[in-house]
C-alpha cells in the first residue's frame, strides 16, 4: 500500500530570492569586499531614489535601524517612549537597550495602527519620542500623530518594516517623518537576507547615524589620508550593512513593483470578496492612504475555527506578534487600560496575499472565506 502526502498548504509567507542574484554574489564575493564595500552605497542610492528620499543609511536589521532613530532622538535611561504593544518585539527591545521605558498607547482596532488621541494622553515631560508601526503595511494617521509630536516638541518615528512600499497621502512612506525604520528581514517585500535602513529628515542626523552605525567613527576619509588621528566623539554599534546583502538588495529592487503589485491586487480581490461580510471582516481603509500589503489581516470573532477551516482548505493562517505588553521585560512599562489592543488582539488573523499566490491559490483562498462565512 502506498500513502501520498497530502499537498502542502499555501503558505503565509516566502522568500522571494531571484535566481538572477548568483552572478552578483558571485562578483561580490570575488571582489575583496564583502564587509562594507562599494555595494553598500550603491544600494543606498538605489533604495533613496524607489522611495524618493534624498538619502538612506543602510543597517544590517531593522531593530538596529530603530535603535538608531532612538540614539538619534535622545533616548537614555529613564526617559520614556509613547509605543504600540502591539508588534513585533524587536519593535520596543530597543527602547530597553537604550535604558528607556515603554509607554503602552491603545491602537484603533479595525485598522491596528495607534490611536493619536491616546498617544497624546500618554505624553509626559519624561516623553521623548513617539514610535508608530504601520500595521500590515496600511500607514498610521501620521497627520494626527505627528500634530502631537510637535505639540510635546518630540521626533515620531515611523517603525516601517510592514511597509515598504505603502503610501500616505500619494507620498510613499519614507519621507514623512522625522525618522523611518525599515526592515530587509528574510520574508519580507525586499530582503537582503538580514537588514534594515533608516531615513533621516535631517542632514545632521544622517551623517550622525553613518559614524554610529560604525562604532562612531567617520568613514569619509580624504584621499591620502588615514584614519589614526581620528577621535570618536561618542560610542557608536556594529549596525552597518556589508556588500553581500546589498548586492542582493539591489536585484531585489529590480523586482520590487512586481512583486509590490501582485500583494496589492491579491489585497483588492479579497477586499471585494469580503463586502458585505459578517464573520470575516477587513480591516478599515482611508483614501489618502495605500497598503502594501505585506499582511492580509483580517477580523473574526472565532479566530481558532476560522484557521481550523482554512488549514482544512489548505490554507496558512495565523495571528502575526504577541502583544508586548504580555513579556517580562517589559514589566516596569505602563499604559493602563489597552480595549482597542485587547479586542484586535483577540480578533487578528492573517490569510496568504504575497506574490507567491498563482490566481488559482488566491481562488482557493476565496473559496475558504465564502466557505466560511456561509458555515459560521
Amino acid at each position: 500500500m502506498s500513502f501520498t502526502e497530502p499537498p502542502a498548504p499555501i503558505p503565509l509567507f516566502k522568500v522571494f530570492m531571484p535566481e538572477s542574484v548568483m552572478p552578483h554574489l558571485q562578483q561580490t564575493l570575488m571582489s575583496g569586499h564583502i564587509g562594507e564595500g562599494p555595494r553598500v552605497p550603491e544600494f543606498e542610492a538605489a533604495l533613496a531614489q524607489w522611495l524618493g528620499v534624498p538619502s538612506v543609511v543602510a543597517v544590517n536589521s531593522g531593530t538596529s535601524s530603530l535603535q538608531l532613530a532612538l540614539r538619534l532622538a535622545g533616548v537614555g535611561p529613564g526617559d520614556e517612549v509613547v509605543t504600540t504593544p502591539l508588534t513585533c518585539a524587536a519593535t520596543n527591545e530597543p527602547i530597553l537597550a537604550l535604558g528607556g521605558r515603554a509607554v503602552w498607547a491603545d491602537i484603533d482596532p479595525t485598522t491596528g495602527n495607534l490611536l493619536a488621541a491616546d498617544v497624546a494622553r500618554k505624553c509626559t515631560p519624561r516623553t521623548k519620542a513617539i514610535l508608530a508601526v504601520h500595521w500590515g503595511g496600511y500607514p498610521c494617521d501620521l497627520e494626527a500623530l505627528a500634530a502631537v509630536a510637535r505639540q510635546h516638541s518630540i521626533p515620531l518615528i515611523e517603525d516601517a518594516a510592514h511597509a515598504l512600499g505603502s503610501s500616505y497621502q500619494g507620498q510613499r512612506i519614507g519621507g514623512y517623518s522625522d525618522y523611518v525604520c525599515f526592515s530587509f528581514q528574510a520574508i519580507k517585500l525586499l530582503t537582503t537576507g538580514d537588514g534594515g535602513a533608516l531615513v533621516c529628515k535631517s542632514d545632521a542626523d544622517d551623517q550622525r547615524a553613518r559614524r554610529l552605525r560604525w562604532f562612531g567613527l567617520d568613514r569619509r576619509i580624504e584621499a591620502g589620508d588615514c584614519r589614526w588621528e581620528q577621535s570618536i566623539e561618542e560610542h557608536g554599534y556594529k549596525f552597518h550593512m556589508n556588500d553581500i546583502a546589498a548586492t542582493i538588495g539591489l536585484e531585489q529592487l529590480r523586482f520590487l513593483d512586481d512583486n509590490l503589485a501582485r500583494h496589492q491586487a491579491h489585497a483588492a480581490r479579497y477586499d471585494a470578496v469580503l463586502q458585505g461580510f459578517s464573520q470575516v471582516r477587513p480591516l478599515a481603509r482611508s483614501p489618502d492612504r495605500h497598503s502594501a500589503h505585506w499582511l492580509y489581516t483580517v477580523r473574526v470573532d472565532r479566530r481558532a475555527a476560522f484557521v481550523a477551516h482554512l488549514q482544512a482548505a489548505g490554507v496558512a493562517a495565523s495571528r502575526v506578534h504577541v502583544r508586548n505588553d504580555r513579556y517580562a521585560m517589559f514589566a516596569a512599562s505602563a499604559g493602563g487600560a489597552l480595549p482597542g489592543v485587547d479586542v484586535f488582539d483577540a480578533e487578528q488573523v492573517n490569510i496568504p496575499c504575497g506574490w507567491w499566490l498563482s490566481l488559482a491559490d488566491v481562488d482557493t483562498v476565496v473559496q475558504a472565506l465564502q466557505t466560511y462565512e456561509a458555515n459560521a
